[in-house]
Parts: C-alpha cells; structure tokens; sequence
C-alpha cells in the first residue's frame, strides 16, 4: 500500500506577505511544492492531498495543482473556518479571523485519507532523504497501526536569518519521540539563538532536535486529533490567535500511551519560505540543486 502525502498550505503567510504556496522558485515557474510533490513521488508514494484556502483555488489551480495532477494522482480540500465546529461553536467564534492551526487542517482532509500518510508543510524544503524515510517505514505501517513516525531536524539547520521560526523541540528518548513543545518565537539575538515564550527570554545551543512538521501517521491517529481538537476548543472557542498545533497534537498520543512515534533524524539544511526576503534564497538553492543533477531542469513531462 503506497502512502499519501498530506501537505498544509492553507497557511495566510502573513510574515511572507503573499500566497507564498505557490511563489515561482524552479527555472519552469515551480514551486517550492512542485519539489516538495516530485520528491513525494520519487520516494513511494502513491498520491498527494493538498489542504488550502477557498480564496487562493483559482491561482493553486494555475499555478501548481493542474500541472502536478497532469503527473500524478493529486487532489485538493478546503480548511474552512467553520469545519469540525457545531453551530454554537461557530457563534462564538465568530469574529475570529485566524485559521485554527495544523491539527485543525489535518482534520479538514480526513475523508481524502485512506492510506498511512506524511505531513508536510507547504513552505519548508525537506530534502528526499526525509521523503525516503518517511516513505518506507509507512509502507509497512498498517492502517490502524500505532508506530507512527517523524523526522526531526537539527536546530541550528532550519534558522532564518531574516527573522523567527516557529519549531517544536523534541525530547528524544531510544529513537522514540517522548515529548514536543511548540516554541513559535526563535530567533537571533547577536550570536545567540533565543526562544520567546511568554515574554521571556530561553537560549538555546542550536543543536537541540525540532519538528518541521514532517510526520507519518496511519490513519488511526485521527481518533486522538479528534480528542485534542475537542479539548483545545473547549478551552480557545473564544480565542482571536490560539492554534492547535500538530506537533502538541502527535505528543499527546504518546503521553497518553495510544502509540509510539518512531523518531528519524536528517542532516539537511532547511530553506524556506518564511519572509520576502527568503525567496531569492529558496532560488539559489533550487538552482544549484538542478546544476548538481539532483532535480532535473523540467520537473514535469506534462
């Protein structure tokens, strides 16, 4: 059974200041997603659902997803705001603006998922390393199984120089998740990198292990999002910004003792799409990566 890819882009890219999911960084007009899809599709996978907004359908469609589905089996779905909200849910959240967060995407597309799948994010670089990975321990994970599984990345490898990154930072224990905690503030302060968790001040030595929101579930892990979803609406429907992270999500199934997360690691160095000013990085990148021969010039045949 191949895997699905699930990837999150229906993010607002309110620091990018655009719909930075399907910004031109390959030599063809590619996206960042058009690598992110091939590498998907190298490593064995046999399908990709993409999670957007309404409001950016007709642009995904011209921009990226008619090309990709011309190649591969692709789909779409809609993270609204009022999905998986009862109506006095939705009253009283009514003049929030802000999407809900990652778990409340991967809950959006949960009738697309029928295989187990990875998640990715829409503006990260991953490399093929990690797809590979991914790809094979989900392979043999059965649809209700419980070995769930991520890739980490180091710290010091996924920093932005033109400003924070929002990680979760990983207790690693016998290469087995422990527990992930969302620090949504990091950043360089002279040589130092800092979290900033409410106001205050934590440095850290760039060589701890975070999330970059690359994981692989079967699909029986909907049944403990669905807990987690409940639980942080009963607690934010009021909120203007609380999100329910994915990464807080995927450590509650191994607090509560619902299964294991496998934890892989990566050497690669991320790029991304974080500010206007990483996009001319995010070209280089993909250049050189095409002059080495690690992607062809064209992507796509079609």
């Amino acid at each position: 059974m191949k895997p699905t890819l699930l990837v999150l882009a229906a993010g607002m890219g309110s620091r990018y200041g655009g719909v930075k999911q399907i910004d031109a960084v390959g030599l063809h007009n590619e996206t960042l997603l058009d690598f992110a899809t091939f590498d998907a599709m190298r490593s064995g996978f046999g399908k990709v659902v993409y999670i957007i907004r309404k409001d950016i359908e007709k642009d995904f469609r011209e921009r990226l997803f008619d090309r990709v589905a011309r190649n591969f089996d692709a789909e779409y779905v809609f993270q609204t705001p009022e999905a998986w909200l009862t109506a006095e849910q939705q009253e009283k959240a009514a003049s929030r603006k802000k999407p809900w967060g990652t778990i409340h995407a991967v809950l959006c597309a949960e009738e697309a998922i029928k295989t187990p799948f990875a998640v990715i994010n829409a503006d990260d670089y991953y490399g093929r390393m990690a797809f590979e990975t991914l790809g094979k321990h989900l392979t043999t994970l059965p649809v209700d199984g419980t070995e769930h599984a991520m890739v980490g990345f180091i710290l010091g490898n996924t920093m932005s120089k033109s400003g924070t990154v929002s990680r979760a930072i990983c207790t690693v224990k016998d290469d087995y998740l422990v527990s992930m905690k969302e620090n949504t503030k990091i950043g360089y302060e002279n040589d130092k990198i800092i979290s900033l968790i409410d106001d205050k001040k934590i440095e850290l030595t760039g060589k701890e292990w975070v999330s970059m929101n690359f994981f692989g579930f079967s699909p029986k892990a909907y049944e403990e999002f669905h807990i987690f979803w409940e639980q942080f609406l009963s607690e934010n429907i009021t909120s203007e910004k609380a999100e329910a992270y994915l990464p807080e999500g995927a450590s509650c199934i191994v607090s509560k003792g619902k299964g294991k997360i496998k934890f892989y690691t990566s050497p690669e160095s991320w790029f991304g799409m974080t500010y206007p000013e990483d996009r001319a990085i995010v070209k280089t990148e993909i250049a050189k990566k095409i002059e080495n021969g690690y992607y062809p010039e064209k992507l796509w045949e079609k």
